[in-house]
């Protein structure tokens, strides 16, 4: 076997396509969010504005959230020392559950090291809770659900996106005594387009089946509290399992589900991804902590974020982009091609010094290639009239002329 060579071929076939990831040398500097320094390959450093961040609310730069994390480095060190069940559990750690369960109404939450084990984790493990469950599962649902229900052995279903009477009729067909669990989420963070959750629970109650509702995209953006789209809407109670992270509006990092006491018991009991692994260090802990109690009594936060995803939607809109606009703060900009939307990506990062990653398959269907803009409350005028011009500097008098771009 020529290993070297089937790298290569696998390898090749990407750069072929068009769609081979590249990553740039960005720092992030405190104080100055969005804006950051690209390091090139050739040395130089340039200054650029960071337009693709999953820190939606700018929280990672945050005072309180960083004189909580300086607390926590001079109080306990770096890491935690261990697994939560040797050692690896300390008041940061107990802290934070007690934030998230509050932040969700449940009786308890539970902490994982990546919202994506959060969910590979539980949803893997809950077969093994309920002999026999049925996971029904939106086809759009993020890799880190689809990949836990694939691993956890039991019987899945694939609904259509969003479609309610797809699930009600694949429900119908099954064993009526068997459990089920609706798996969906709130806000599809490609698209950027809302799950009916109303409806969703709807059907589950009519068929007796648990709720899973991954809210990573909506945590600390959406409700009174930052409680997601759930609490947005009053439907936190009629959600058996919620998943979310803290490497997104929260601006740290991590993952949990909340849920009641005896589930978060059972699956910090049963789940591998939980038990064989480090904990988050304490400093981590307390930052997100911190974050998530600011959050909670900042609305005004919120607030400008959704000015100015809606502020950056119109001037694109009027500018004759094919924008993606279901209402929610991601704001995608469909090219439908993996070469050119590198290609954008690449001018807007070496022309303007503007950063946007170029979004591809797998991560979305071939023939749905874009841009996924993320604006925050620290993008200001000026950065948004640097991106708008740019945009209309490369999109319309460029060898990318809007023709071009959506053939």
């Amino acid at each position: 076997m020529e290993y070297t060579q089937q790298l290569d071929t696998a390898l090749n076939r990407l750069h072929e396509e068009g769609r081979y990831r590249t990553f740039i040398d960005i720092e992030r500097r405190k104080g100055n969010f969005p804006h950051a320094v690209w390091r090139k390959p050739d040395g130089t450093e340039q200054q650029i504005t960071v337009w693709c961040g999953n820190d939606y609310l700018g929280m990672g730069q945050h005072p309180v959230v960083l004189a909580a994390m300086h607390e926590a480095l001079d109080a306990t060190g770096a890491g935690s020392g261990g697994t939560r069940n040797i050692s690896g559990t300390t008041v940061y750690h107990n802290r934070l559950e007690a934030e998230l369960a509050d932040l969700h109404q449940k009786e308890a939450a539970l902490l994982f090291t990546s919202a994506y084990i959060a969910n590979d984790a539980t949803l893997s493990t809950l077969p093994k809770l309920f002999p026999g469950l049925i996971i029904y599962s939106d086809e759009l649902n993020h890799a880190s659900m689809i990949e836990g229900i694939r691993r956890n052995g039991g019987a899945k279903r694939v609904f259509r996106h969003n479609d309610v009477q797809h699930l009600r009729e694949l429900m119908a067909a099954d064993d009526p005594k068997a459990p089920k669990l609706v798996a969906f989420e709130s806000v599809y963070s490609m698209d950027g387009d809302f799950g009916p959750l109303a409806e969703l629970c709807d059907a589950a109650e009519e068929f007796g089946a648990l709720t899973y509702l991954d809210e990573v995209h909506a945590v600390g953006m959406y409700g009174p509290r930052g409680g997601g789209v759930s609490e947005r809407d009053h439907l936190t109670h009629r959600m058996d399992i919620i998943n979310g992270t803290l490497g997104k509006a929260f601006g740290v990092h991590g993952g949990y589900i909340a849920a009641s006491a005896k589930m978060c018991d059972a699956i910090r009991s049963y789940a591998p991804g939980f038990i064989f692994t480090t904990s988050l260090p304490p400093v981590v802990a307390a930052g997100a902590a911190a974050s998530i109690a600011h959050l909670k009594a900042d609305a005004t936060i919120r607030e400008q974020h959704q000015t100015q995803a809606k502020i950056l939607k119109t001037r694109l809109k009027g500018m004759g982009l094919p924008l993606i606009d279901h209402g929610s703060h991601i704001v995608p900009v469909h090219v439908g091609n993996p070469v050119k939307c590198k290609m954008l990506s690449d001018m807007l990062l070496e022309k303007h010094g503007i950063y946007v990653q170029p979004i591809n398959f797998p991560t979305v269907p071939r023939g749905t290639e874009r841009l996924r803009f993320t604006p925050s409350p620290v993008h200001g005028p000026r950065e948004m009239d640097a991106l708008v011009r740019a945009m209309d500097d490369l999109w319309s008098h460029c060898a990318l002329n809007r023709a071009e771009m959506s053939a």
